[in-house]
């Protein structure tokens, strides 16, 4: 067991205080709809599926799960109220893992010659520089040698943001002044980590909407110019949303899908919010994986996504 034992009880505790307000909104609801129960009915079903809209899993990812209860209580004939809480943890677990939300287990990273590259995406205001911030200080600890890219040239703040971040974890940072070309930017960062022997290179990109053609032509550009270092540049695109906007975050995940081709997902301030159902109706619309959540605003407090855990800490 050892020291690994103990710190996996760590993350276990932190997630449950993290998902605290989301199981408790969850929990009480679903302990009202099943009391004086004994069978899972259509009552109940009709209760569950209001329970999971209002916890923002969204209306389409509940009909899905409310689906494949109704196929068990078919098959079964019949199924407790005592058994819903398993079920409801089997089926959840099983729609994350049909998106591989939840299989990478650490900070890790494929072996290459290259740096490893990710590109993180994401409005202002959804804890995105803080997510780079947290991100870079796991995979230094994870004995990685990290270099970030203040590419978000467009609001001064960012740029200063993240140099306080880079400070914080003590790792370099490649920037430029507000308004220059974040592709430059890009490029003088991959040109750096590449000549320091960096393992993985975070760089951080346009956080506004603006419009959709805009952002689409910066991050394609800002890829291009990469892969004139990294020629499979980036390896990642990490989008950032905001666990608490809930129905919000479905919208802006749309945007940024069209946009660029996202390849996973990190969730933020899931702690202050009872929304935390949102993390299993984004990766289901989107069959996007979630890889990161975060759950406090300590450094330490961005988790990989275990979809287990996950459901447990929901559920149990």
């Amino acid at each position: 067991m050892g020291l690994f034992g103990s710190f996996n009880k760590a993350k276990k505790e932190s997630l449950d205080k993290g998902l605290a307000k989301t199981k408790e909104s969850v929990f009480k609801k679903l302990t009202r709809a099943v009391v004086g129960k004994t069978t899972v009915d259509d009552d109940v079903l009709d209760d569950l599926e209001e329970i999971l809209i209002t916890s923002d899993v969204g209306v389409d990812t509940t009909l899905k799960i409310i689906e494949r209860i109704e196929e068990r209580v078919a098959k079964d004939k019949f199924l407790s109220t005592s058994e819903l809480n398993d079920i409801l943890r089997e089926e959840i677990a099983e729609l994350l893992a049909e998106n591989k939300s939840g299989d990478v287990s650490q900070f890790e990273l494929p072996k290459s010659e290259y740096p490893y590259v990710i590109m993180v995406v994401g409005v202002n205001g959804v804890g995105k520089t803080t997510t780079i911030g947290k991100l870079a200080n796991k995979f230094k600890q994870a004995g990685k040698k990290v270099v970030l890219g203040a590419a978000d040239t467009f609001r001064a703040a960012a740029i200063d943001q993240l140099v306080v971040w880079a400070d914080r974890v003590d790792v370099p940072i490649v920037k430029q002044s507000m308004g220059s070309d974040p592709a430059s930017v890009a490029f003088d960062t991959l040109e750096s980590a590449k000549n320091q022997g960096a393992d993985v290179v975070i760089i951080d990109t346009a956080g506004r909407l603006h419009n959709k053609v805009n952002l689409m032509n910066e991050l394609t550009k800002v890829k291009r110019v990469m892969q004139k270092i990294v020629p499979d540049a980036p390896n990642e695109v990490l989008l950032v949303l905001d666990g608490s906007t809930g129905q919000n975050a479905f919208e802006q995940a749309k945007q940024f899908t069209k946009a660029t081709e996202v390849s996973a997902l990190a969730i933020t301030k899931l702690d202050g919010t009872a929304k935390g159902g949102v993390v299993i109706g984004v990766s289901d619309q989107f069959s996007i994986p979630v890889k990161y959540i975060g759950i406090g605003e300590g450094i330490d407090d961005l988790q990989v996504f275990n979809r287990d855990e996950f459901v447990d800490s929901l559920f149990r």
